[in-house]
């Protein structure tokens, strides 16, 4: 049954964002190369567009969602399954999605050319929904279910690569060994033995804002320190900043997430405070920084940029961090939200020396962030 454009339920226009970015989730998924720029991208086609037209959301996924030719075939597979109002049975089985789902039903008039309509139903299932929704916009219940989803992120420590080398049956000849070899016997040819570099954990740091602005994130975002630190207790360190600087790594390391934030929120002094990101920086960096801990680490930077102090200092501070760090992420839960600019003076000030800006405003989020500190 088609249903006017008129009679949509209250919020149905949230729902229809919620569902395209699980659209492009299950893009992902499939195995496009869906990075969270081009899911900003389609939502603000989309936008602009008519969500309730078939072919709008159509064409303008396929021009923002695919990377090439090669792609066509599974963006049109995914579509049909997410988009159709069946059970999408191969998008249910790839995401790992629960049984229950919630629908949305939007009318659809493609665009004159085709007089009699067809329906357009959404299928999205509540886990998968949450896990896109804003963690500032949550209820109680739907932040203590979102805890829960915590364990199904699935974090790896990065690696890099030793200047030691190691035995192996591939590479570049190994001649010490192969000598040593050829004179245990007497001389006579033997085979020849190879090397290569080995690997050896890269150290991370999280540097989470827990000022006045950044309150309703700090939670969730020390709860993904926690399972960094559960993966590699060694190689993670965790501090929080605002007014000053805390170390919460010893905290962290306890296995039990609740025990850990508890543990942490006893040793933050500064909580809700302001915030002076350039001045705590420097201490991080004359404390820590030059000591070892950040260099060639990746370091993740939680917060919103919002710099009560100085920002030309927080900038050189930023330009310090980039030159001792392997690779800094600087994480801001406004990148998500449709409309946003980094033009606030503390972005401003940092962006030229950040290598990723990445959103953090929801679990979707939290994961491409741990692929990208795994493949740093």
């Amino acid at each position: 049954m088609t249903r006017g454009k008129d009679d949509r339920p209250d919020g149905a226009e949230l729902s229809a964002d919620l569902v395209l970015t699980g659209f492009a989730a299950a893009l992902r998924s499939a195995g496009l190369a869906v990075t969270a720029d081009r899911v900003h991208v389609f939502l603000r086609a989309v936008a602009a567009l008519d969500a309730g037209l078939t072919a709008d959301v159509y064409w303008a996924g396929r021009a923002v969602l695919c990377s090439g030719p090669d792609d066509t075939a599974r963006y049109d597979e995914v579509f049909d399954a997410w988009f159709s109002g069946e059970r999408p049975r191969r998008v249910v089985r790839t995401m790992n999605l629960a049984p229950a789902k919630a629908q949305a039903t939007l009318d659809v008039n493609p665009g004159g050319t085709n007089d009699e309509g067809r329906s357009l139903a959404m299928s999205a299932s509540p886990t998968e929904i949450l896990r896109h929704r804003d963690i500032a916009e949550l209820s109680e219940a739907d932040r203590a279910t979102l805890a829960r989803q915590f364990a199904t992120l699935k974090p790896r420590a990065p690696t890099r690569r030793s200047p030691r080398r190691r035995p192996s049956s591939s590479g570049e000849i190994d001649p010490r060994r192969t000598l040593r070899a050829q004179l245990q016997q007497v001389g006579e040819p033997a085979r020849v033995l190879y090397r290569r570099r080995g690997t050896r954990p890269r150290r991370v740091v999280f540097l989470i804002d827990v000022s006045g602005s950044m309150r309703p994130y700090a939670d969730s975002l020390i709860r993904l320190a926690h399972t960094m630190v559960r993966v590699a207790p060694r190689q993670v360190e965790v501090f929080t900043v605002g007014t000053r600087l805390t170390r919460i790594t010893s905290a962290l390391r306890h296995r039990d997430a609740e025990y850990a934030l508890r543990k942490a929120g006893e040793v933050v002094p500064d909580w809700s405070g302001g915030t002076r990101l350039g001045e705590v920086l420097k201490v991080f960096l004359d404390r820590w920084g030059q000591r070892g801990t950040a260099r060639r680490a990746v370091v993740v930077v939680c917060s919103d940029g919002w710099e009560r102090g100085d920002a030309a200092l927080l900038g050189a501070q930023l330009r310090r961090l980039a030159r001792l760090a392997h690779r800094v992420v600087w994480l801001n839960p406004h990148r998500g939200k449709p409309g946003y600019l980094p033009v606030q003076a503390g972005i401003v000030a940092v962006l030229p020396s950040v290598d990723d800006l990445i959103a953090g405003h929801s679990l979707a989020s939290f994961a491409e962030l741990l692929g990208v500190v795994a493949d740093a």
